[in-house]
């Protein structure tokens, strides 16, 4: 087992990662939220299950714009969007994942509030478990002759039972050098 200093550095590098992976999920997970009086930039819902296979549709959209070939120019203005067909995989411009539903995302922001708030807690605990502001330094020096005295007495008791293991050894060498082999 660490001390407790290594154990507090550790609670705070899980309690960064923590934080830098729910700041992430944020980012790259939220959904889109709809603003009164303009359209929609929120990509089609993906479907429940897409096998992974499957093609990305062949244009790019925009909201409620026209759909955007590739490689040419914009559609006539009439066109409608392009809905990924049934079994396509919606895939991002960026590569990142699509939005989560929001019921689901305010599901998991909630676990991740409830893990960055344990991981505080079990930080707080630490520090309140390492000796300082609540000790005073003749309490700590009396603290240390006492765990001094102890460890004498463990390092003679460690002392008789090496004495006591050597003894056993040289026994067992002399019972085994005494005994023949029968055949």
């Amino acid at each position: 087992m660490a001390d407790r200093l290594t154990q507090l550095q550790d609670a705070i590098d899980n309690q960064l990662i923590l934080m830098y992976a729910s700041i992430n999920y944020i980012k790259t997970r939220h959904p889109y939220g709809e603003i009164l009086g303009q359209p929609s930039q929120a990509p089609p819902p993906a479907p429940l299950s897409t096998p992974p296979h499957a093609p990305a549709s062949q244009s790019l959209t925009n909201g409620d714009g026209p759909a955007i070939e590739p490689n040419g120019p914009a559609h006539a203005a009439a066109a409608p969007p392009l809905a990924p067909a049934p079994g396509q995989q919606v895939e991002q411009r960026d590569g990142s994942p699509p939005p989560e539903r929001p019921d689901a995302f305010n599901a998991a922001l909630h676990e991740l509030a409830r893990d960055l708030v344990l991981q505080e807690q079990q930080i707080e605990l630490l520090i309140n478990s390492l000796p300082g502001l609540g000790n005073r330094e003749v309490s700590q020096e009396s603290r240390m002759r006492e765990l001094e005295a102890e460890l004498r007495k463990v390092e003679v008791a460690r002392a008789e039972a090496e004495a006591e293991r050597e003894k056993m050894v040289d026994a067992l060498g002399e019972l085994l050098a005494g005994t023949r082999r029968v055949h």
